[in-house]
């Protein structure tokens, strides 16, 4: 096969991959905009975390939050919970790995936040017992997954928002969850500031 053929053919599947999520992905897409809007809107912040490949796009969607997207505009309170081998390893030590995360959403999660997630296969303990401490804190969780969800879904509560790409290929999740990280930015920055 030609490297050209390749590189038209993983065009050509992202593309197509993009189409077949968008039916899936846009009520629940929007509905997370409007939560995550609301909760920054009333002086709430956002907290975000992922595994592997996840945590670079919820460090990706923390940072344009914190930053900017498509226009000048504050920056809005978005933290990403810390994967550094120094933090893991201290919580590690005391509480074990699987609490990694859950141990800074009880330190730094207020009634009013908002927790997200991304999650390819939605079945790290540690991702669950950070929804589980959300909810402890009274946060709202949007969890970005894939496949049928792992075991997560059945963690969320009512008013917990699911985002869910129909897909199996890992890259074309990764792709995907990146695409949604753009679209929660730009729906917050619309009902936060106004279209441009």
């Amino acid at each position: 096969m030609e490297y050209e053929t390749l590189v038209e053919q993983l065009f050509h599947h992202s593309i197509n991959a993009k189409i077949d999520c968008v039916e899936a992905v846009t009520p629940s897409l929007v509905r997370a905009g409007m939560v995550l809007a609301e909760s920054l809107l009333a002086e709430g912040k956002v907290l975000v975390c992922g595994n592997g490949g996840s945590s670079l796009n919820a460090q990706f969607f923390a940072t344009t939050l914190m930053n900017q997207g498509e226009r000048e505009r504050p920056g809005l309170p978005a933290i990403v919970l810390d994967n550094s081998s120094a933090m893991l390893t201290a919580i590690e030590n005391d509480y074990g790995l699987n609490d990694a995360f859950a141990r800074q959403i009880r330190a730094l999660g207020q009634p009013g936040d908002r927790l997200v997630i991304f999650t390819r296969t939605g079945i790290p303990a540690n991702l669950l017992n950070a929804v589980t401490a959300a909810h402890e804190r009274d946060m709202v969780v949007i969890a970005i997954t894939a496949q049928d969800g792992g075991h997560l879904p059945v963690l969320l509560a009512e008013r917990d928002i699911e985002i869910r790409v129909p897909l199996v290929s890992r890259f074309r999740i990764y792709e995907n969850h990146l695409l949604l990280s753009f679209a929660l930015c730009e729906l917050i920055e619309y009902q936060m500031f106004g279209g441009s």
